[in-house]
């Protein structure tokens, strides 16, 4: 399904929840444009890019689309990235640690066709222009990547938070969180485990906070709309134990 997020000024930001099929796991891709400028979140592998291709088109022309932007390195997020380099103009922006790494996903044949278009995003994070407004790249290393980025559209005031506030979810993937203490159990296991301390979720926190965040739409399960959800989650993360924290001896022992 689709699910337009943000309409005004001729800005529009649309949520796709539903394109992966088979055993992949869920996964969201936005899709965001500004005055015929464009631009695709976490566009993900070859289970995606056809039916994310399709319904794009529904809504401008692929050939606008200016950026194909990457939160991190993982296969859900940027193995497509050999076809959006063919099939559109796009430009590809990543963190600065994984730009070596993207060669790997492009055939011989097309090496060509990756030169020059690869943006490279310093460890402090960027300001991107786009149309008549701005992307902020946010800094959001070892949430779970070493280099990692969240992406804050300050025309709609929306966080797309890559794995941050991910849910496991079986269904309703793009209707919002209602009951958060519910909630919080499709979210604490993974949390626990791709997040590599409580430090790290702090330091992220204060950073947000200093936004003006009305959502937070991550690459897995549903979104936190409203002031009100967006402060719970960042209440609940900048206090979760994770990663490192929870290690002990016991975690390693010879098998």
């Amino acid at each position: 399904m689709s699910r337009i997020l943000f309409e005004e000024n001729g800005h529009r930001v649309i949520l796709f929840t539903d394109l992966v099929k088979g055993e992949g796991i869920q996964a969201n891709q936005l899709f965001i444009e500004n005055n015929h400028h464009s631009a695709i979140f976490d566009p993900g592998g070859n289970l995606t890019y056809q039916p994310l291709h399709m319904a794009i088109s529904k809504y401008a022309s692929i050939k606008e689309l200016d950026y194909v932007i990457a939160t991190h390195q993982d296969p859900d997020i940027i193995t497509s990235m050999d076809k959006w380099l063919m099939y559109t103009d796009a430009r590809i922006v990543i963190s600065k640690l994984w730009d070596r790494f993207l060669p790997h996903l492009i055939p011989g044949y097309m090496a060509s066709k990756g030169q020059g278009r690869i943006v490279s995003i310093p460890d402090p994070g960027a300001i991107i222009k786009f149309g008549e407004s701005t992307i902020k790249a946010l800094p959001a290393h070892f949430l779970h990547s070493v280099g990692n980025f969240h992406f804050y559209d300050t025309a709609s005031k929306i966080l797309f938070s890559g794995d941050m506030g991910a849910s496991l979810t079986e269904d309703e993937h793009g209707k919002p969180v209602e009951d958060f203490e519910r909630h919080i159990m499709k979210m604490q296991g993974f949390h626990q485990r791709y997040m590599v301390s409580n430090k790290v979720c702090r330091l992220w926190t204060t950073m947000v906070r200093q936004l003006d965040v009305q959502m937070i739409v991550p690459q897995h399960g549903r979104p936190f709309e409203g002031k009100e959800m967006v402060d719970k989650f960042l209440y609940w993360i900048e206090n979760l134990e994770c990663g490192i924290d929870r290690l002990t001896q016991q975690s390693y022992q010879l098998p």
